[in-house]
């Protein structure tokens, strides 16, 4: 194995850890970490790739969007809090940058924008316990 396949391998576990820590606490956003494991399993291994597209966290957070299909409203309510806390904290650290908060703010807007109008709203999956 050589070395960018073992940094895509670990990066992917790295990803595959947060995502699911992500999944169980309310602050922490499962969505990006999880894209970040599909990404990388997948230029590091086909094994642990084909394995994590098997997975519940896959299906449940990431695969109605990478079909094209869209996101759940829960799904993207966390994920656009997560961004918001985040560039809230850059925005604050920024104090007196000018430039800097106009930019944070232009980019918190564009994201806003393509998760409430570009990225289509699927229904919540039923509980079938």
């Amino acid at each position: 194995m050589n070395l960018r396949k073992a940094l895509y391998i670990a990066l992917g576990c790295l990803g595959l850890a947060l995502g699911a820590l992500g999944a169980a606490l309310p602050l922490l956003p499962a969505f990006p970490f999880l894209l970040l494991a599909a990404f990388s399993f997948a230029r590091g291994s086909e094994r642990l790739h084909r394995w994590f597209l098997g997975t519940g966290l896959y299906r449940n957070n990431l695969k109605s969007f990478l079909d094209g299909r869209g996101m759940t409203r829960g799904a993207k309510i966390r994920l656009m809090t997560a961004v918001t806390a985040a560039l809230l904290v850059g925005f604050i650290v920024m104090g007196r940058v000018a430039w800097g908060r106009i930019a944070l703010g232009v980019i918190w807007v564009g994201h806003l924008l393509l998760f409430l109008f570009g990225v289509r709203t699927l229904r919540e999956p039923e509980d079938r316990t």
